[in-house]
């Protein structure tokens, strides 16, 4: 006697592969693209930086002084990816001011502090501070503009 029975459908055991299998791939995957959305959100900081120190410099070269404020030169309504606004800070002609520094305790800039409070969304004026490795700093008068971490490892 012949059954010529076809099967139709998954086992049991078939399915619990499939669905382990697939969350293998999302529990390696998920990792990366998160890594790669905030790898991007950073680099569109640091253009986002660029720019606006290039118009404060611009504002600086037509007025003889620098911005008081962000909203001078018209950036007070900028957000970083994150959702923060920037910080900027200038110091004024005795050298007062909130001058951000680095681990030697070094002021970053001689002209103006523009920054990202970066993903955390705190920041401390010392680059050593573990609530600022995040931060994405213009430092060097513009000779660099990255994050905290890689400026002052």
């Amino acid at each position: 006697m012949r059954i010529n029975a076809r099967r139709r459908g998954f086992t049991i055991a078939e399915m619990v592969f499939a669905l382990l299998v697939a969350a293998l791939i999302l529990a390696i995957g998920f990792p990366a693209v998160e890594r790669y959305v905030e790898r991007t959100r950073v680099l569109e900081t640091i253009v986002k930086l660029g720019d606006m120190s290039k118009k404060i410099k611009a504002y600086e070269l037509a007025n003889g002084a620098l911005p008081d404020t962000l909203a001078v030169v018209g950036l007070d309504a900028e957000r970083d990816p994150w959702g923060y606004e920037y910080e900027y800070f200038t110091r004024d002609s005795k050298g007062n001011g909130k001058p951000r520094k680095d681990k030697k305790l070094k002021p970053l800039n001689s002209d103006f502090d523009l920054y990202s409070v970066g993903r955390d969304g705190v920041s401390q004026p010392s680059l050593g501070h573990a609530d600022s490795r995040d931060d994405i700093v213009r430092a060097r008068d513009g000779g660099f503009i990255g994050t905290a971490e890689e400026f002052d490892p």
